[in-house]
């Protein structure tokens, strides 16, 4: 009987068990269940996930944001041509999936050998390779592109390619600038590049750079809500902010003027190699400079040089400039009261602080008077001027013709320089341009006190900028002091033409017939890395100041040279070539910019979208050379654009619609072929200077992906 007892209670257990079991398991889900509809219910009373809103996280995940560029601002000469302006280039792709549309009509290509055929006649890619990028050998290829060819587009081969109508072909637009003068006033200018992931232009040179916050606009935004497949969500409001394009800078500088300082620029570094060279052309009574270009050089369109000098060296190279310094001494001295012109000198050496000063003649010219130190230019005789005048009132007028202080002028950049004055021998170098160094702006401040009747100048390079908000601000001449008189002025000058008339004169070399001409030459030595000087005949900055008309000052131009390596001509006929013509075309300029008399040069006509044939005869008429590009029968680019000046026999190019196909350069100059890679935009390796005598890449050759050599050689 307990046996039996025992046993019924044994199996009673797992009932129970599992009867606990289910109401425990029951207990436990409607906890979870609970617990659920309770987090639910607070997610959705309050809209929110760990501190994350609901409802925002759902517009950004269905929120589609659309930058609208806006446009960097253009740089414009003095009377309103462009120099730089915003420009996009473009990319070429095309939709080959069969289900892309728009609205009825398919949008993806339907005829991949007509589509092939069209685009060979705009792209440097054979009809074959383009129909072989259209037929991939991968399936489900929604799109494709087309290499180098395709990309970097001008808007004009877009809007031609565009007329052709030829489904699923479009363009992807890249912000870009537009340079369209090519080298010119390349580094006071300066270039702006894309920077970052967005893409948008910033200034990295020149005025580019120092107005970058004025040409630079503000982009807009299109905010939209999309569902997965791009289509507007029922009831979505699109918001949208305008962008703000940027302002306007406008400069001081004469397209023209321009223009013909680039060529005379061209043509000497071209023959005589000099490893630098600097011309500024200002006006005498305002400061504002109308032309400043230097070498090396590059063309900011294709970037073409960039690589050998990214420094301005109008403002950031320093130098000694040797005697044209000698304006400024004997203007202080006469303003000082302590020019004694009728006191004899022995020229040739003097001995001074256990140095020697020497005459650029050896021996000198024995004795003579004062007067004829400075159209003699004499060292010794300066240094008997700075020793009259004593050390203290040098450097006082040192000061006030501001040395060893930036100008201001509103380039980037720009160093102050540096007066070695500590010895005696030092204060006595500083007054033949030794001891001293400068930069060119400063060089240009100095004798505009005597071009502008004592009152010095500073010097200026825009006139005016729009802002982004409409306002303008207005730069005026701006006086920086007076460090001598009118009549001081006025016996400068007439030293000045001393130098070019007399007989003796060290610039006999600049006269110009019919011209009332101020000038001062000056030979500055060039320190050596080991110590002392650089010897050697072309080891020297040689350079050339003058004002003319001398009677009724208009301009003032100034031309250094350093070290040319082909010296084949003396340092004054080398700067003449640049000096004497530019000083007569400043001349020859009236106020609006046009050249009073014919000086050989003719207005680009415009040509760009007339039929080739037209445009040929056009440009043939107006007394230039043709050279065609492409196999087409429109042009849709030009270089040189219209409305510059050109030297009349100088080379225009004509871009057409069609194939881009190699031309004969031979004989073409460096700067014509600059002109043919920017207009082609492909890449070259150019070997050497002068003019072409080899190319890699025969005539009549489709260019392609790879790129060739183009060598070049002096006449």
């Amino acid at each position: 009987m307990k046996f039996f007892k025992s046993k019924r209670s044994t199996n009673a257990h797992p009932a129970r068990n599992r009867k606990l079991f289910g109401i425990g398991l029951i207990g436990f889900t409607l906890l979870i269940f609970g617990g659920f509809v309770l987090r639910f219910s607070f997610v959705a009373t309050v809209g929110e996930v760990d501190s994350n809103n609901l409802a925002k996280q759902r517009q950004k995940q269905y929120r589609t944001d659309t930058v609208l560029q806006a446009q960097r601002g253009a740089i414009l000469d003095r009377t309103g041509n462009v120099i730089a302006e915003d420009s996009n280039t473009y990319t070429l792709y095309a939709i080959l999936d069969k289900q892309n549309k728009d609205g009825d009509k398919p949008d993806y290509v339907t005829d991949k050998e007509k589509t092939a055929k069209v685009l060979s006649r705009y792209l440097a890619i054979s009809e074959d390779k383009i129909l072989a990028r259209l037929n991939p050998t991968k399936k489900h290829v929604f799109q494709v592109e087309f290499g180098t060819p395709g990309t970097k587009l001008s808007l004009a081969i877009k809007k031609q390619i565009d007329s052709e109508k030829l489904p699923g072909i479009h363009f992807r637009e890249t912000p870009s600038r537009l340079y369209p003068n090519g080298v010119f006033a390349s580094h006071v200018i300066g270039i702006a590049q894309a920077q970052g992931k967005g893409g948008g232009l910033t200034g990295v040179m020149g005025l580019e750079k120092q107005f970058n916050t004025v040409l630079a606009g503000d982009n807009g935004y299109r905010r939209s809500e999309t569902d997965a497949y791009g289509y507007r969500l029922p009831n979505a409001k699109t918001k949208q902010k305008a962008p703000v394009n940027g302002g306007t800078v406008y400069t001081t500088l004469d397209s023209g003027l321009q223009s013909y300082l680039e060529t005379l620029m061209t043509d000497v570094q071209t023959k005589y190699e000099p490893k630098g060279l600097t011309a500024v052309l200002m006006s005498a009574k305002t400061g504002k400079i109308l032309a400043a270009s230097q070498r090396p050089t590059f063309d900011p369109s294709t970037g073409e040089g960039l690589g050998d000098m990214w420094r301005d060296s109008l403002v950031e190279d320093n130098y000694e400039p040797g005697s044209v310094m000698k304006i400024v001494t004997l203007a202080s001295a006469i303003q000082s009261g302590k020019y004694h012109p009728n006191e004899y000198y022995q020229s040739g050496s003097v001995k001074l602080d256990g140095g020697t000063v020497n005459d650029w003649r050896s021996g000198g010219w024995g004795s003579i008077p004062l007067s004829k130190a400075f159209p003699l230019s004499s060292n010794v005789g300066m240094v008997k001027i700075e020793q009259e005048m004593g050390a203290g009132i040098w450097k006082s007028y040192l000061d006030k013709f501001k040395f060893g202080q930036k100008t201001g002028i509103t380039l980037p950049g720009e160093t102050s320089g540096h007066i070695s004055f500590a010895r005696p021998l030092d204060q006595a170098t500083t007054s033949f341009g030794q001891g001293i160094e400068v930069n060119v702006m400063q060089m240009m401040q100095a004798i505009s006190a005597v071009s502008n009747e004592g009152k010095m100048l500073k010097p200026q390079i825009v006139s005016k900028v729009v802002h982004k908000n409409g306002k303008e601000t207005v730069y005026k001449p701006e006086v920086v002091g007076q460090p001598i008189s009118k009549e001081t002025a006025a016996q400068v000058i007439d030293a000045m033409r001393h130098v070019v008339n007399d007989q003796d004169g060290t610039g006999v070399a600049y006269k110009m017939p019919g011209v009332d001409l101020a000038v001062k030459t000056g030979t500055g030595q060039i320190a050596s890395p080991k110590g002392g000087y650089l010897t050697g005949d072309s080891n020297y900055i040689f350079s050339v100041a003058g004002i003319a008309p001398a009677s009724n000052p208009k301009y003032v131009l100034y031309v250094t040279m350093k070290q040319p390596q082909k010296m084949t001509e003396p340092a004054e006929t080398i700067l003449a070539s640049i000096f004497k013509p530019m000083m007569q075309r400043a001349l020859d300029t009236t106020a609006d910019g046009t050249v009073a008399k014919d000086t050989n040069t003719a207005d680009v006509p415009e040509v760009t979208n007339d039929a080739l044939t037209t445009a040929q005869d056009t440009v043939k008429k107006a007394g230039f050379d043709v050279a065609t590009i492409g196999t087409g029968n429109k042009v849709v680019q030009q270089l040189p654009v219209s409305g510059i000046k050109a030297l009349r026999g100088s080379r225009v190019l004509l871009l057409t619609n069609g194939a881009i196909t190699m031309p004969d350069l031979t004989g073409w100059s460096k700067s014509d072929v600059l002109k043919f890679v920017q207009l082609t935009g492909k890449k070259f390796k150019l070997v050497g200077d002068g003019f072409v005598v080899r190319q890699s890449i025969a005539k009549g050759t489709l260019l392609g992906d790879t790129s060739g050599t183009i060598e070049f050689k002096q006449q």
